[in-house]
């Protein structure tokens, strides 16, 4: 029963991304035929990040359980790597980097594999948070403790506890949709980074006043609420992939956009914090995974406690 409807997603996605192509393309020939016009260029450079980022979520998708699993540890990995490239950190504090590296993320991982929510749901911000500073401690080194301790601790809640609630969503147990489980995956992806690219669009046709100026000058006012309605509008469409009813599913369009606009800005403010424009520079036109996973981070949790509460059978 999944294959028909992930299939159809699927083809749906590629289909906008081969208008979007397009589109950009045609844009590029008509208006800065050599290249020179910045907004159209990274334009057409996030849409081929874009083609990328499909087939790979659509690898995993087919994949099923594992693929989503190891695809989001392996995401979680190259966040924290480069959440705290950005961090204070001492020598004293190698041991603990090391855990979370290599102990806390495969272990919250590996619960989510066996579905142990009573411990997944706590082991990050319970456990992860008492003894990571335990061993920071132990190494005497007290220069800036506090602050090298709280930014290892945010990104550990950030890169493994918030985006480990995306393959978590798999093991929700929710009747009358069983074995459709990555259906929500792709519904919550698609539609909070939908609302991404739309507050993006409104705001360069009519965007004139500044949410944040210091932190994020391109989040204007009518960006966010034009591209936060557009996003709602299209994902309700979309309701029939979902347990949700037309009305639950315009509800939790609006909770995880909103979600996903607060994390954007974030994020953006502990970038501006550190003097940094983005997180990396892997994904072309994109700067790093957290640059596309912000609005994600701050969603998946949301909504999978929304989900899990009010639709999961327990």
């Amino acid at each position: 029963m999944t294959a028909p409807h992930l299939l159809w997603l699927l083809g749906g996605v590629a289909a906008i991304l081969i208008v979007a192509t397009l589109t950009g393309q045609i844009l590029r020939s008509r208006i800065a035929p050599d290249g020179s016009n910045p907004v159209i260029e990274n334009l057409n450079a996030r849409i081929a990040a874009w083609w990328g980022m499909v087939a790979l979520l659509s690898v995993a998708f087919l994949a099923g359980r594992g693929g989503v699993v190891i695809l989001f540890a392996l995401l979680s990995f190259a966040a924290l790597r480069e959440f705290l490239s950005l961090t204070a950190k001492h020598s004293a504090d190698h041991w603990a980097l090391a855990a979370g590296f290599f102990i806390i993320l495969p272990l919250q991982y590996w619960l989510i594999w066996i579905d142990w929510y009573g411990f997944y749901s706590i082991f990050v911000p319970v456990y992860a948070f008492l003894l990571l500073p335990v061993i920071s401690a132990l190494r005497g080194t007290t220069k800036h403790y506090l602050v090298r301790v709280a930014e290892t601790q945010w990104a550990l809640m950030i890169c493994i506890f918030c985006i480990s609630h995306v393959p978590a969503l798999l093991s929700l147990q929710i009747p009358g949709f069983e074995g459709r489980n990555v259906l929500l995956i792709a519904w919550l992806i698609f539609v909070v980074q939908l609302s991404d690219v739309l507050q993006y669009v409104w705001g360069k046709l009519i965007g004139r006043t500044k949410v944040a100026p210091n932190l994020s000058p391109s989040k204007t006012w009518e960006g966010f609420i034009g591209g936060t309605l557009s996003a709602t509008l299209i994902g309700t469409s979309l309701w029939w992939m979902t347990p949700f009813s037309l009305t639950e599913a315009a509800g939790m369009c609006l909770v995880i956009t909103l979600m996903g606009f607060f994390g954007g800005l974030v994020m953006s403010a502990i970038k501006r914090d550190k003097g940094v424009k983005d997180w990396g520079h892997l994904i072309a036109g994109h700067g790093g995974f957290i640059d596309r996973l912000d609005s994600v981070i701050f969603a998946a949790p949301i909504f999978f406690h929304f989900t899990r509460f009010w639709w999961s059978a327990v």
